[in-house]
């Protein structure tokens, strides 16, 4: 039998993997530049590649500050890099071709559908174009809206500061200018402005998904919502109050946070870190300065992160969905996943155990690496931390609780190949990278294996 051949064009997941890592090289070099760097010197390799990698995984960590760094050309590329990571480069590049008329092959509609989530072929064109009109226009919104909160502050800069932000915030990416009020300062003088609240919004908007906002869109005319679309509305609600009430509770007379907000300061601080977390990166409070417990719960809403689909990371909220109701049905005595009277398939269930497990690991072995190479002075870096810093990576939120800068080499090469594998996800990285198990017989019929669990 004539072996089968697998090309890059033949695996959609391997073509989005690779076109990420085009992205990011093609970014550090544009980094290196002298023309890049305020002080018109070359930036180092590993801070170049760092930085490209967090922008165009839409993450925010950063191991030097944006604007203090960084001249105008270079914040342009952060920008061009946030842009293309957050709707991918592939989405764009299938999105121009429709834009010229270019007749999409087979392939390439394959392509489309796996890079818009779409349901089949036949909807990946409307969703190509829908996922970057829609882009562009909440992201003119966002940046019109902040104008009145940034040119009155920094004249005609505050222009390029309310776009930088808006698609910042838009595509989850946490990266901000505001560092001439104080380096790694982020939103931290603006817990008493609208701009936490439009910002917020953003965030929310780029963080529900393509494929809700599309069935949102089209609600007035269908006068329903898809079973997907319920899910990921009810539980993003539920952890936007969850993550709300937490951190409000837990820093309420924290000295070093919230504790001396007016106390309506101390609501939109609180509601804006449980946005934040859900894979923005941009923080209000000092995160560095919260309690232990707080910090949990950060990690657990950004282990979460947003809805499949969308410009945010993490697992997903539908994963976790899909896992909490495995464990009521079981408990019910179904011997399927039900959702709302659905039955959901086996392989969902499969893959959202796959997913979990894999981050799981990620976030443990970059944490592990982290306690052990980063010191501060000849300290370990604490485990809480460590483990915030490694959440925030495979989330790609941006949060840092003060790791990444103190990190060594190993430490950031690490943290740059969990960013990577949370932008990608993990499933779509195993895909990449099981090209050549075309071979192997998926439906072959083995003997029954018994094993005791529970």
């Amino acid at each position: 039998m004539k072996k089968k051949h697998f090309s890059l064009s033949t695996n959609p997941a391997r073509v989005i993997a690779g076109s990420f890592i085009g992205v990011i090289i093609t970014g550090t070099l544009l980094l290196m530049l002298p023309l890049a760097a305020k002080s018109g010197t070359a930036t180092n390799f590993f801070d170049a590649l760092f930085t490209s990698t967090s922008a165009t995984c839409v993450t925010g960590l950063v191991v030097v500050d944006t604007y203090t760094h960084w001249s105008f050309f270079g914040q342009g590329v952060i920008l061009a890099l946030i842009q293309v990571g957050g709707l991918g480069l592939v989405t764009l590049t299938l999105f121009f071709n429709l834009l010229i008329r270019r007749k999409l092959g087979l392939r390439t509609l394959q392509l489309a559908q796996e890079s818009t989530s779409a349901s089949n072929f036949e909807d990946a064109p409307r969703l190509l174009k829908g996922i970057v009109g829609i882009s562009l226009a909440v992201e003119a919104a966002g940046a019109l809206l902040l104008l009145p909160a940034f040119v009155p502050r920094y004249g005609k800069e505050g222009i390029f500061i309310s776009v930088f932000t808006s698609i910042s915030a838009f595509c989850n990416a946490g990266f901000d200018l505001l560092g001439r009020e104080g380096a790694y300062s982020s939103l931290i003088h603006y817990n008493g402005s609208y701009v936490l609240l439009v910002i917020s919004a953003l965030i929310i908007i780029g963080g529900l998904g393509f494929l809700v906002l599309f069935d949102l869109l089209h609600y007035r005319k269908s006068k329903k919502l898809q079973l997907h679309s319920r899910v990921v509305l009810i539980s993003t609600a539920c952890l936007l109050f969850i993550g709300m009430v937490g951190f409000a509770a837990l820093e309420w007379n924290n000295p070093s946070t919230m504790g001396d907000l007016p106390l309506w300061q101390k609501f939109n601080a609180a509601f804006f870190q449980s946005v934040t977390t859900r894979t923005a990166g941009f923080n209000s409070l000092d995160f560095a300065s919260m309690n232990e417990i707080t910090k949990f719960l950060s990690i657990g809403l950004m282990f979460i992160g947003a809805a499949p689909g969308s410009t945010g990371g993490g697992i997903k909220v539908t994963t976790v969905v899909v896992l909490i109701m495995t464990a009521v049905s079981v408990a019910r005595g179904y011997d399927d996943t039900v959702i709302m009277k659905r039955r959901i398939k086996r392989q969902v269930v499969n893959k959202s155990l796959t997913v979990v497990f894999i981050g799981f690991l990620a976030v443990l072995l970059a944490s592990g690496v982290i306690v052990y190479t980063s010191h501060d002075g000849g300290a370990a870096a604490p485990a809480v931390d460590a483990l915030f810093e490694s959440t925030s990576a495979f989330a790609t939120v941006g949060l840092s609780a003060g790791i990444t800068a103190i990190a060594n080499l190993p430490s950031k090469l690490l943290l740059i190949v969990t960013m990577f594998l949370g932008r990608i996800g993990p499933i779509s990285i195993l895909l990449s990278l099981a090209a050549g198990s075309g071979n192997v017989n998926k439906k072959q019929i083995l003997p029954e294996g018994h094993l005791n669990v529970g």
